[in-house]
């Protein structure tokens, strides 16, 4: 039995869900979010909850069908209910964002400035050196993040670089000068 995939997710006062074939799709106040099947899970959704289940209870690869999508599933009513959100930090002397229309201008210390398109349903917001993404699909919101600290990763040696406001990043002690002549 799948731990996570025997519990039933509980849908707010609010937000509808509805299965049709091999899409569930969940309307909410922040938005509609839709999830492909597979055709190994069985998703019964009733008024107040939706209920995941598989059919082979005993085999590995459905169990762990069972538990992932019922993951999914209670990301879909997050999503649409709450959002998500990730923060980033720009760490570095001239290190620079703005927000220009639907572009993430940044300046990492290349020769150039580094735009971004911002993908349609996030919201970006940059506050001094601080980058905050918002959306709805707990997904989109993480690749989005992931794909602007790919720009310019944390160095270890003076942590210059964008890194998310809750990481850390262990630090290296830079080089040790030796003495040169021996004692004797």
């Amino acid at each position: 039995m799948s731990r996570v995939g025997k519990k039933p997710v509980v849908l707010p006062s609010g937000v509808r869900a509805e299965k049709k074939d091999l899409t569930l799709t969940v309307t909410g106040p922040k938005g509609t979010l839709n999830l492909a099947l597979h055709p190994l899970v069985n998703v019964s959704v009733s008024e107040q909850e939706i209920l995941v289940d598989v059919a082979n209870k005993q085999s590995k690869k459905e169990k762990a069908l069972w538990g992932l999508f019922r993951a999914l599933v209670q990301n879909l009513v997050d999503g649409v209910t709450k959002g998500f959100e990730k923060k980033l930090e720009v760490i570095g002397v001239g290190f620079k964002v703005a927000l220009q229309g639907t572009k993430l201008v940044m300046s990492l210390g290349f020769s150039h400035p580094v735009e971004v398109e911002v993908p349609k349903g996030l919201t970006v917001t940059a506050e001094k050196n601080v980058i905050t993404i918002s959306g709805a699909d707990k997904q989109q919101v993480g690749q989005f993040a992931a794909e602007v600290r790919e720009l310019k990763k944390p160095e270890p040696y003076k942590g210059k670089g964008i890194k998310y406001v809750d990481e850390t990043i262990l630090r290296k002690a830079g080089k040790v000068v030796k003495v040169v002549g021996g004692g004797k």
